[in-house]
């Protein structure tokens, strides 16, 4: 009966250790997941509070654009008031055409008449009737003229 008590007692004894030691193993193993959870919930939080202050500062932004559209109306509504008070009409037209004179740009034609202005061209134009002309494919290249019998005489 003592052996059976002392079989007994061992096999508790060596239970015991190996449940310790796979609680041990696996335990890590939780701990390991717990912290990864932790980081995964901290990073979502923080996700959250930059999401939350990116619509925060359009939602400003938007609102900061209203107030300025509307400042702008109140000084457009201002200066038609103070203008149509202060300024006849016909002095504000010749006013307005003064102004688009002295700022208009001029060209002046082929034939000298002026016309506004022309457009930048993206090629050069050719310089007489026989020149190709910039988009030819033999713009820039010199015609080679053959030597005179260099390549029959070396036969």
């Amino acid at each position: 009966m003592e052996s059976m008590l002392a079989v007994g007692i061992a096999a508790l004894v060596i239970g015991l250790a190996l449940g310790w030691a796979i609680a041990r193993s696996t335990g890590g193993r939780n701990v390991r997941q717990r912290r990864l959870a932790q980081q995964l919930d901290a990073l979502q939080n923080e996700h959250t509070r930059y999401q939350a202050q990116v619509n925060e500062h359009f939602v400003e932004t938007a609102e900061l654009f209203r107030r300025l559209n509307d400042s702008y109306r109140e000084v457009h509504e201002h200066l038609a008031k103070g203008a149509s008070r202060l300024c006849t009409e016909t002095e504000a037209r010749e006013e307005l055409e003064q102004v688009q004179r002295d700022h208009k740009l001029s060209y002046k034609g082929p034939a000298g008449e002026e016309d506004g202005v022309e457009p930048p061209r993206d090629y050069a134009p050719r310089n007489t009737r026989n020149d190709n002309g910039m988009l030819s494919e033999d713009f820039g290249l010199k015609k080679e003229e053959p030597e005179n019998g260099s390549r029959s005489s070396a036969s």
